[in-house]
């Protein structure tokens, strides 16, 4: 009888992980897989030249978009883990307060100053990260574009974020579904200038993905306004300061924001080096993190559901079963990334044929795809277990990963790799390797510690 209860148990387990993470998964991979859509059309531009500069100028723009949406992100992480404990508590009646918070805050502590400072200083910054001349004349525009995008995104991002703190995975899944396939007819019609819409190239990417943002907040704003919703908003009400909030998301939201803060400066001075080995070789690196975010896909979205599930099991007090949720989204994540894995070590070369027809590119970019094919068990591990820690509210360790993996040893390896030893791209990358191992190592002795099970949330 026991033999069938464990039994019974493990598969509401397995079958709680799998409802939450497969919207995400279906959402991140078909998201991330319009992405390469879109990289690839720009890598199709006839002139070559400016094909790769266009590749870099997104790469470029990309990392400043990138801290922003990061320091976003942290404060949704907050928002996600309040949420997921309210419900695992049924304290209902939480929820809307939480929303008005996360999102108030975003706006005047985040987005309002940094789309001011993007649209003031775009050529300043892209220089800054490297971008050569030929990339800075393709990309300032799209840059600007952008940074009218990321108002609405970052809202998108804080709905999506407490909306999966309740365990509803399907409602953002669908709305980004509909605008990544907006945005991709969008970018055809005016990056090459079909059906008699103007020839804009990559500033026509860039106000496809812009309409694309602000097209799914209407949606997204327009669910949470309606009774049925899981957050539901109710517009009549007035916004309460409440300090147990604000406790909460400084508590958890600080933490993540510094850890987000870490990455991106680890990233930048990164990028950095990367940028100075060239235009080609900056589009190669390029095309290849491209690939690479769609290996991030399983560790995301079963980082998700392990921070939902988490979250919603420590709410009602149920410790071991917010253990076996980590565990459990672990292992279905592993098998996809290993699958993944092998795809890209023995198909690397067909892959990066599809962005471009450059033989040194598909040479370089397809030696680097080993590399990452390497890294897969690691990155997903950490990702997964990781999300497990925000749900419970442990930001402090994973800021702990970030700093000694991608703030001191990518950085570290990367210069000796590149401006020491001159090994090139190659070297940057398994710089990254080394920084992927040593989060998974740090995570994972802290997961075991099972110290977060215990962390509070008012």
């Amino acid at each position: 009888m026991e033999d069938c209860d464990g039994k019974n148990q493990v598969k509401k387990t397995k079958n709680d992980v799998l409802e939450i993470a497969l919207p995400v998964l279906v959402e991140l991979f078909l998201g991330t897989l319009f992405g390469m859509i879109d990289m690839m059309m720009l890598g199709r531009i006839k002139n070559p030249q400016i094909a790769a500069a266009s590749i870099a100028a997104v790469g470029i723009t990309n990392q400043p978009l990138f801290i922003g949406l990061s320091l976003v992100q942290a404060l949704n992480v907050g928002g996600t883990a309040m949420v997921a404990r309210y419900v695992g508590s049924k304290k209902y009646d939480r929820i809307e307060t939480v929303i008005r918070h996360v999102v108030l805050l975003n706006l005047v502590l985040l987005v309002i100053p940094l789309f001011i400072l993007g649209m003031l200083f775009t050529e300043n910054i892209m220089g800054f990260l490297g971008a050569e001349q030929d990339a800075i004349q393709v990309g300032h525009n799209y840059f600007k574009v952008i940074m009218i995008g990321f108002i609405f995104q970052a809202f998108n991002l804080s709905i999506s974020a407490v909306l999966r703190g309740a365990g509803d995975t399907k409602t953002p899944m669908k709305i980004n579904l509909k605008v990544n396939m907006i945005n991709v007819i969008g970018n055809a019609l005016l990056i090459y200038g079909l059906l008699g819409f103007p020839k804009l190239g990559v500033t026509g990417a860039g106000i496809s993905t812009c309409l694309s943002h602000i097209i799914a907040s209407i949606f997204l704003g327009r669910y949470i306004l309606k009774n049925d919703s899981a957050v539901k908003v109710n517009l009549k009400n007035h916004f309460k300061y409440d300090k147990n909030i604000i406790y909460n998301l400084i508590k958890i939201g600080v933490p993540a924001s510094l850890e987000q803060v870490a990455f991106r400066v680890g990233v930048l001075l990164f990028v950095k080096m990367v940028a100075s080995l060239g235009t080609v070789a900056f589009a190669t690196h390029q095309i290849c993190l491209n690939i690479l975010g769609l290996s991030f896909t399983p560790g995301q979205a079963f980082g998700i559901a392990a921070s939902s599930l988490v979250g919603k099991s420590l709410g009602a007090n149920e410790l071991d079963e917010a253990e076996n949720y980590i565990k459990e989204s672990r292992k279905i994540g592993s098998i996809i990334s290993t699958t993944m894995a092998i795809v890209f070590f023995f198909f690397g070369a067909q892959i990066v044929s599809l962005y471009t027809q450059d033989p040194e590119i598909i040479k370089s970019a397809s030696t680097i795809l080993k590399v990452i094919a390497f890294v897969q068990p690691f990155q997903s591990s950490q990702l997964i277990i990781a999300g497990g820690l925000r749900g419970a509210g442990d930001t402090v360790w994973t800021l702990v990963a970030t700093f000694i993996g991608v703030l001191v040893l990518r950085v570290l390896f990367a210069y000796l790799f590149v401006n020491v030893l001159e090994m090139g791209l190659i070297g940057a990358w398994i710089a990254m390797f080394v920084d992927q191992f040593a989060r998974w190592v740090v995570i994972y002795i802290r997961f075991r510690t099972g110290k977060w099970k215990y962390i509070s949330i008012r």
